[in-house]
């Protein structure tokens, strides 16, 4: 599936094309110089169904708890629609660690879907590998019942709560 892509522009949402792109990574012609570039090529390589390249740069470390399978699974059932990156701290080709948030978009079945990840990568004898990944819930849910306008300040001053804090 990835020659097909060689021509078209990189998934990874450069201005580049694919060949000149991530290719360079996913075919194993380059290693990818910066943490923010491996996790382009680890979501270009989702969009044209390359999951071994997400599974080998995977740290080798915990690699054992990465199932392929799966990968191949979410890779293929999804239509991988464009990628966002939020922010990135380190990660520089002379740091040997980084972070990169962002936010994948796709379509599983006929439900839009968002993830929105902070990832953490190490590089291992100048090669730069995903470590872990935590995803990003930015909604806020309340701890405590609704408090309505007319209902006693939760202050305890015995005024409404539209007459206190409200």
């Amino acid at each position: 599936m990835r020659t097909e892509w060689l021509e078209d522009d990189c998934p990874c949402g450069s201005d580049k094309e694919f060949k000149a792109c991530c290719d360079l990574y996913i075919s194993g012609q380059e290693e990818a110089p910066t943490a923010e570039k491996l996790m382009r090529s680890r979501y270009s390589a989702f969009v044209v169904e390359e999951p071994e390249y997400i599974f080998n740069t995977h740290d080798p470390a915990t690699r054992d708890d990465v199932d392929l399978e799966e990968i191949r699974a979410w890779s293929e059932q999804s239509d991988w629609e464009g990628l966002n990156i939020v922010a990135t701290e380190a990660g520089l080709e002379s740091d040997t660690t980084g972070k990169v948030e962002f936010v994948a978009h796709y379509t599983a079945g006929k439900k839009e879907e968002h993830h929105h990840e902070l990832s953490t990568f190490n590089k291992k004898d100048g090669k730069w590998f995903f470590t872990d990944g935590a995803l990003v819930n930015n909604t806020v849910r309340r701890s405590g019942p609704k408090v309505g306008r007319n209902d006693p300040c939760v202050c305890g001053s015995g005024k409404k709560y539209k007459k206190c804090c409200g």
